[in-house]
């Protein structure tokens, strides 16, 4: 349990809020690069309790600036885009993506007013079909180059879901609370067929990128050895995972990112990966997007999906879960450690630190390859996979 003090400390993610102050310090998937199109180069979009405007150039560049004109405040989402920058609609000011304005076109020839004028925008990078942003200060580190965001030998697109009507933390906990698969998943997730009971044992392991969660569920009957199920939390807001896809049995590797729009609204953006040996794509590449509705046409959560029965979890606890309210017990030993985890990163931001996870220069082209496992699909150990406590880099 949590005081509303330290809940408000571990939700908040506005500027200048302890929280908020620490996701900045992480490169952010703000859009999927498919959004952006040369039909609609601008998108006007919220991160992180900021109203911003997302742009793509004539010439492909990408950039992120505050909605707002510096000047008289109108709008940047409804201007125009050339090969150097955004232009306002109002009155012509032009910005590039480092925020400098490059024209004033109602200034007197000569002025020196436009060199005085900084707009506040953020470095973009395009990687695995998403558009990351650095929104801290900078200069900023290298961008995390997660494997399902940089494999090459397969299939790759993005999935966008329906906009959940919660805080951010909410869905994070849900990352390292693997109790709950078994009540709230047991009829669609994967132990379905595998198990008739409840009986499991849980490990949390914390390593250099976050929280590897490991369940161990024993067999269906005595003679059956248990399944091994590990795969991370990739600090603070992404949890890495791997499927099978019930259509064709395909292994689908994926990251889905829990991006905190405000308060009380999170973007959850997924980069899905298939391997095959017949098609390649590289980690620049502009990838597919679909998108994933939560609810069905009537309104109502689709209980008969995973996605729709952890929105459903997640949003019936409120718009911001009051955790002074709550009763955690030993089978929530994974959320008071990620707790405390977001604690002391809080801290070690707060004294001008490199919160974990931070990639150093020296490896800003090095892929960070997780060692996934679930046993019940054929991925990890029983196919050949490093022994479970092993990052494979």
């Amino acid at each position: 349990m949590l005081t509303r003090e330290q809940n408000d400390r571990l939700t908040q993610v506005g500027p200048g809020t302890p929280a908020g102050e620490l996701l900045r310090r992480y490169w952010q998937p703000v859009l999927a690069a498919a959004e952006l199109t040369d039909d609609h180069p601008i998108k006007a979009i919220r991160r992180l309790g900021e109203d911003l405007v997302a742009y793509k150039t004539t010439t492909g560049e990408y950039g992120l600036v505050a909605e707002q004109c510096p000047h008289r405040l109108a709008s940047l989402a409804y201007g125009s885009v050339d090969e150097h920058g955004i232009r306002c609609p109002y009155h012509g000011w032009k910005f590039n993506a480092a925020g400098r304005c490059l024209e004033q076109p109602a200034e007197p020839p000569g002025s020196n007013l436009k060199d005085e004028v900084r707009h506040t925008a953020y470095p973009v990078e395009l990687l695995g079909g998403l558009l990351f942003a650095y929104m801290g200060p900078l200069p900023a580190p290298p961008l995390q180059r997660w494997d399902v965001l940089t494999w090459t030998q397969g299939k790759r697109w993005v999935q966008k879901h329906s906009l959940l009507d919660c805080n951010w933390l909410q869905a994070m906990e849900n990352s390292v609370d693997p109790a709950h698969l078994y009540w709230l998943h047991g009829s669609s997730g994967h132990l379905a067929k595998a198990v008739d009971h409840y009986g499991e044992e849980h490990e949390f392991i914390t390593f250099e990128y976050g929280v590897m969660k490991r369940r161990i569920t024993p067999g269906k009957s005595p003679e059956d050895a248990p399944k091994i199920d590990q795969h991370p939390l990739i600090f603070p807001n992404t949890l890495r995972h791997v499927l099978k896809d019930k259509q064709n049995g395909a292994i689908r590797h994926n990251v889905q990112c829990r991006v905190p729009v405000d308060d009380t609204h999170t973007q959850v953006y997924m980069v899905l990966f298939e391997p095959t040996d017949a098609d390649v794509i590289q980690a620049n590449e502009v990838t597919p997007l679909e998108y994933y509705a939560l609810r069905n046409e009537e309104g109502g959560y689709r209980m008969d999906k995973v996605l729709g029965q952890d929105a459903m979890a997640w949003e019936t606890q409120g718009a911001v879960m009051d955790r002074s309210l709550e009763l955690l017990g030993v089978s929530d030993t994974g959320i008071v450690k990620f707790r405390r985890l977001l604690e002391e990163q809080i801290e070690v931001v707060k004294n001008n630190g490199a919160p974990m996870g931070t990639v150093p220069e020296a490896e800003k082209d090095r892929t960070i390859e997780f060692n996934c496992i679930n046993e019940r699909i054929g991925v990890g150990e029983a196919t050949g996979a490093a022994p479970a406590d092993q990052m494979v880099v």
